[in-house]
Parts: structure tokens; C-alpha cells; sequence
């Protein structure tokens, strides 16, 4: 897309009256983007896409801050953030992406607001959920979302919610402090954003009960590439013959370069930022850079490939590719990447157990 289009797009999304409008951008937007695909450099399509998603959600914020002023709930009383996890967080997001949020306010101390903070950010995230929907962005399913009042909290809920986390490292709770390593602030005050990224990461380094936790839920979802190298696909059912891209591929790369990149305190939340932040600390090796973005990369464009287009103009994906469709050319391509994200899953396990020790 040329300068002056993206220009011109961003000003319509920047414009829009109602989440309708923001939709209508929406559909056309990656229509064109998805027509473009095999034809143009996969980072510069994710790019242009994840550039739109933010727009959009920023612009539906604005919406909503002007409903709750209309709707006498008045300004927002304090500043706050707007924060992405998951796809969103790591500029990743596919055509289907759902929504995966959360609001940090400020502590309203004794101010004659403070009574109205935590009615009026629980509206604004219901509000600005609502509207999202309504824009084409289907609720995050394990509801880790802005209108669930556990993930709308003040600097000081959301301090002592981290505490209870890193206290009671159980499977959910490092679950849940692995999806704050991917927050990536959107809209509002971005000085909150990193005051609460920073508590995060005050904690989370150098803690080893913490850190095998995290291991053992990054290397859950294993790569699908057999001891022979052949692809591991799905053996029954509908999608019987297709290979698992999202948690085969795609999500074991992103867990293992989000832990490196935590243990390094870096704060990228990207996973080709964090390979060329992990490779500028030399912490990997040129090569290993390479190769890890060529893998990386290859694995963005399968799973845009993976996307499939409904009826009603929304866009659904599995995250599965029948292997009998994939291209010749991908076959040794995608098998060398795999077998490379193999080996980093078990040098991460190894890397892990020397430093803090068994169970």
C-alpha cells in the first residue's frame, strides 16, 4: 500500500462516526491486504494490518469515550491505559483476531473523583468491548478482556494482583503473568502502561520457582515434526491431513522467544523484535537471527493462509493448512523451520534446568 493510501485509510478509520463505519474499513481493508498476500512480503502485510487493528481500536475508544460523556457518566476521572495482550500485544494479529485487553487507571488518592473511578472505567471497558464486537472483534474466550472488572483495575489493584500472581505460582496464575510479558499499550496515558510493565518485570527476573513455571507452560505446545522429519498432522476428524500452524509452529516460536526475551529483560513484545533484541544483546548469533526470522516469517504467511473468509464478510481461522495444499516450494522450507524450533524448544528446557535446577 502506497503512503498516501495507508494515509488516506487511516484518516477514513480516524472519521468514523460509528462502529459500523470502522467495520465497513475494516472488511474492505483486508480484503485487499488478503488479495495482496502471495504477492507481497508477509512483514509488510502484518504490518499494514496490525497498523490498521490499532487504529480501529483506538478510534472505537474515542467512541466510547464520547458515549459515556453523553451518557452522563462525564470524562474519564483519572488517566488511564489501554493495553493488548496476545496477538494484539506482539503486533501479530491475523484477519480473525479477537479481542484480548485490559485497562490500568491511575490511583485516584483523595481526589473528589475518586468515588467515580472504578464505576466509570468498568462502563468504559464494557462500552468500548461492546463496540469492538460491533466492529467485527469477537470477545477474547478465556475472557481476559477490559470489560471483566479483574482485568479494569487501579495501579494499586492491579499491583496487588501481580503480588498474588508471583506468591502462588500455580499454572493459571504464570499463565496469566505470561500474558502481561506480551502487554503492549494502545491508547491513554502510556506512562501507566510502563509503570505496570515495570512492576512486572521487577518480579518476574531472577525469581526460579517462577521461572520453571514458565518453562514448563511454554514448552506445553510442542512442534510438529516427527523424529524422521516428517509433519506431524492431524490424524482424525474433519482436518484430518492438515498441519496445526497456530500450535505447531507459530505459538511454540512465540513462547520460546517471549521467555529469552523476559530472562534478558527485554521489553519488545514482538517476536522478531525480540529475536533482533535478543541477537543486538548477543545473546544469539547473526545466523541464529537469521534463520529465526526466516522460520518466524514463514510461519506468519502460513497462518494468514490459514484465514477463510464467511458469508457474512467475517473472517475465520483455524490456524490449520491441509498439507496437500501447501505449496511444493513451502514442504523443505517449513520442515527445515520446524526442526529449527525443535531445537530451540529443547537448548530453552536445557538452558532453564542448568541455570535454576530440576523441579
Amino acid at each position: 500500500m502506497s503512503s498516501l493510501h495507508r494515509q488516506e485509510r487511516l484518516l477514513n478509520v480516524t472519521g468514523a462516526g460509528n462502529p459500523e463505519e470502522l467495520r465497513s474499513i475494516r472488511e474492505e481493508e483486508q480484503n485487499r491486504l488478503s488479495a495482496v498476500l502471495s504477492s507481497s512480503p508477509v512483514i509488510q502485510v502484518i504490518q499494514q494490518l496490525n497498523e490498521l487493528h490499532d487504529a480501529i481500536i483506538v478510534r472505537a475508544l474515542e467512541l466510547a469515550e464520547s458515549e459515556l460523556e453523553r451518557t452522563g457518566f462525564g470524562n474519564p476521572p483519572v488517566p488511564y491505559a489501554y493495553v493488548l495482550f496476545g496477538s494484539g500485544g506482539r503486533s501479530e494479529q491475523t484477519m480473525s483476531s479477537d479481542q484480548d485487553s485490559a485497562i490500568v487507571y491511575a490511583d485516584p488518592g483523595e481526589t473528589a473523583d475518586a468515588a467515580r473511578c472504578e464505576p466509570y472505567f468498568r462502563e468504559l471497558g464494557r462500552v468500548a468491548v461492546e463496540r469492538l464486537v460491533e466492529a467485527g472483534y469477537p470477545p477474547c474466550e478465556g475472557n481476559v478482556i477490559a470489560s471483566n472488572p479483574e482485568w479494569c483495575l487501579s495501579m494499586t489493584g492491579w499491583e496487588a494482583k501481580l503480588d498474588g500472581w508471583f506468591d502462588e505460582p500455580s499454572w493459571e496464575h504464570v499463565r496469566y503473568l505470561l500474558i502481561v510479558a506480551d502487554a503492549r499499550f494502545v491508547y491513554g496515558n502510556e506512562a501507566l502502561a510502563t509503570q505496570w510493565k515495570n512492576r512486572f518485570y521487577r518480579d518476574v527476573l531472577h525469581n526460579p520457582v517462577i521461572a520453571r513455571r514458565m518453562m514448563e507452560n511454554t514448552l506445553r505446545h510442542k512442534v510438529l515434526i516427527g523424529v524422521f522429519g516428517q509433519l506431524l498432522t492431524e490424524s482424525y476428524g474433519e482436518e484430518a491431513g492438515s498441519l496445526d500452524i497456530k500450535y505447531g509452529a507459530y505459538i511454540p516460536m512465540v513462547n520460546v522467544f517471549r521467555l529469552l526475551a523476559i530472562k534478558a529483560d527485554i521489553r519488545e513484545t514482538s517476536t522478531l523484535g525480540r529475536i533482533r533484541a535478543l541477537a543486538d544483546a548477543g545473546l544469539i548469533t547473526e545466523r541464529e537471527q537469521l534463520a529465526a526470522n526466516e522460520a518466524f516469517t514463514l510461519f506468519l504467511r502460513l497462518r494468514l493462509l490459514s484465514m477463510a473468509k464467511m458469508e457474512d464478510g467475517q473472517w475465520i481461522g483455524s490456524g490449520k493448512v491441509p498439507v496437500k495444499l501447501l505449496a511444493s516450494e513451502w514442504t523443505k522450507p517449513l520442515k527445515k523451520a520446524l526442526r529449527l524450533g525443535r531445537k530451540l524448544q529443547r537448548q530453552l528446557e536445557k538452558g532453564i534446568r542448568d541455570r535454576f535446577g530440576g523441579r
